[in-house]
């Protein structure tokens, strides 16, 4: 049992997901600091200083509802989705140019008898279709 789950945990695409999940979490990270620290005090200077976290509270008998907290959850959202968007879309832009300098014509050169022999065949063939 300790083989086979040995294999299964090393086999290439278990790897490359765990390292996409460590990869993914830090870039998370990055963006959640993007957002928290330089994006939402500038949307707060230019909102008139709204802490949308502190704002929007309603308390109805003993629950509060917090929308303001909801609004900020929403604007991270959008905002770090958009970052990945524009990393994906760099990231596909690089490999794209990379596959297109690998591309080179793997046709074989026919010479001037194959070429000729060709012409004949089709020439015969459409002679046959027009019986």
């Amino acid at each position: 049992m300790w083989k086979e789950f040995k294999e299964f945990a090393m086999k290439g695409n278990v790897v490359d997901l765990a390292v996409a999940v460590v990869i993914g979490a830090a870039f998370g990270k990055i963006v959640s600091s993007l957002v928290d620290n330089i994006i939402m005090p500038l949307v707060g200077v230019l909102t008139g200083g709204i802490d949308f976290t502190k704002s929007f509270i309603w308390q109805v008998g003993d629950a509060t509802v917090s929308f303001g907290v909801f609004l900020q959850s929403i604007i991270d959202f959008m905002i770090i989705a958009f970052a990945i968007f524009m990393f994906v879309r760099v990231l596909n832009k690089l490999t794209k140019k990379k596959k297109e300098e690998v591309v080179e014509d793997t046709s074989p050169k026919l010479d001037t008898k194959e070429e000729l022999l060709i012409e004949i065949r089709d020439l015969l063939k459409a002679q046959n279709n027009n019986k």
